[in-house]
């Protein structure tokens, strides 16, 4: 997810989509200790993922 569509989701929004990433992120860390996956690379996309929601909460939180 791109920071541009981040900015303009609301907050409930961005607290769905953390949840939804956080449970993606969680799911894929799981696949690749059972088996490896297909591509790696996306456990880090989906980590940064998180972190950018995240980033974006707490931002509005302080404002």
């Amino acid at each position: 997810m791109k920071q541009s569509e981040i900015n303009n989701l609301s907050a409930a929004e961005l607290q769905e989509k953390l949840s939804q990433s956080k449970k993606a992120y969680a799911d894929l860390k799981m696949a690749h200790a059972i088996s490896p996956i297909e591509n790696p690379l996306q456990i880090r996309t989906a980590r940064r993922a998180v972190a950018r929601l995240a980033t974006e909460l707490s931002k509005r939180a302080q404002q």
